[in-house]
């Protein structure tokens, strides 16, 4: 199907994009009949945007890699977006430190943590993979190689999350942020890849590092298996490696659904006090399967074809 025609069946209109309603029912292990079409999930409603320009670019005839980056970077630019790049809420020392993974259809693998200053860390994270023998590169150095690289410094914080983390120092309020996208792609030649990027968890302690850009914590695929990510408390998804976990289990035979499900029963099983914790997945097998479970109530999905573009709520376990 041609970028044109993706264009009239309404998911992508003027530049914009038609978000699609979720529906009254929760909606699991859904499978998308035709996987000679591309195919594009990620955490979070809002990420529909994102969705349809990573779509864009596999009907354009480029890699799933390629969708996964430039559909990240979409996030990563948007200010409103207080939990992913520019526009992210900072730490507690009021500075924004970003966090970034991406995997390919081949095993390879590159990460950014505690990058400052730099607007697209998956970008980053990319650059690693492909020009250094690391996987990850960390603070100063992570900078450091971007800028080599032909990345400007600039200034990631806005005026509406500087508002945010002051009063927070005031009041102590906790922030509502949709937290990090986490993205996979499949393309017409049934390659699949990831990405996840995030700002990390709000006005943390200057230094903390979740599991976006961990390799098996937030993110994995697997060319003969499919691909999981996460979203939520990180220090929980790192304990647990859950989105490897997802992955080997599918390779054993589990549906998507029923592997998310696992993993986030682990995280139940293994921790007392989850007041305040949430933990997030969503899995996708090389036949177009999708599979989506959280801790708690309101974690939302998106599912892109080139028929249609839509979010949907999960199921949890925590009724």
């Amino acid at each position: 199907m041609k970028r044109r025609n993706f264009i009239k069946t309404g998911a992508v209109t003027g530049g914009g994009i038609l978000l699609g309603q979720l529906p009254t029912k929760n909606i699991f292990s859904k499978t998308f009949a035709n996987i000679s079409y591309p195919i594009v999930v990620s955490t979070w409603e809002p990420n529909l945007n994102s969705n349809a320009k990573a779509m864009e670019v596999l009907l354009e005839g480029k890699n799933s890699l390629d969708a996964i980056e430039q559909g990240i970077r979409v996030t990563e630019s948007n200010p409103d977006d207080t939990s992913v790049g520019y526009g992210g809420f900072p730490d507690a020392d009021g500075i924004v430190t970003l966090d970034a993974s991406i995997m390919d259809w081949k095993g390879n693998a590159g990460s950014v943590a505690f990058l400052q200053n730099i607007m697209h860390p998956i970008s980053v994270a990319r650059l690693v993979m492909e020009k250094t023998k690391h996987v990850m590169l960390a603070g100063q150095g992570a900078k450091k190689f971007a800028l080599e690289n032909g990345f400007k410094e600039e200034n990631l914080l806005t005026k509406k999350a500087e508002a945010a983390w002051i009063e927070w120092k005031k009041k102590n309020k906790k922030p509502n942020n949709h937290d990090t996208i986490g993205m996979m792609a499949i393309d017409k030649n049934n390659n699949i890849s990831g990405g996840v990027s995030t700002s990390g968890m709000a006005f943390k302690l200057h230094g903390r590092v979740g599991d976006s850009p961990i390799i098996g914590a937030a993110l994995y695929v697997d060319n003969a298996v499919g691909g999981a990510v996460s979203t939520g408390n990180g220090e929980y998804v790192m304990r647990t490696l859950g989105s490897f976990l997802i992955v080997e289990k599918m390779r054993e035979g589990m549906s998507p659904q029923k592997a998310c499900e696992l993993a986030v029963e682990r995280v139940y099983r293994s921790n007392k006090n989850l007041d305040d914790v949430n933990v997030c997945y969503v899995a996708l097998s090389k036949s177009g399967e999708v599979g989506a479970y959280s801790l708690k109530k309101d974690f939302t999905y998106c599912v892109t074809t080139p028929q249609s573009n839509k979010s949907y709520k999960s199921d949890f376990l925590m009724k």
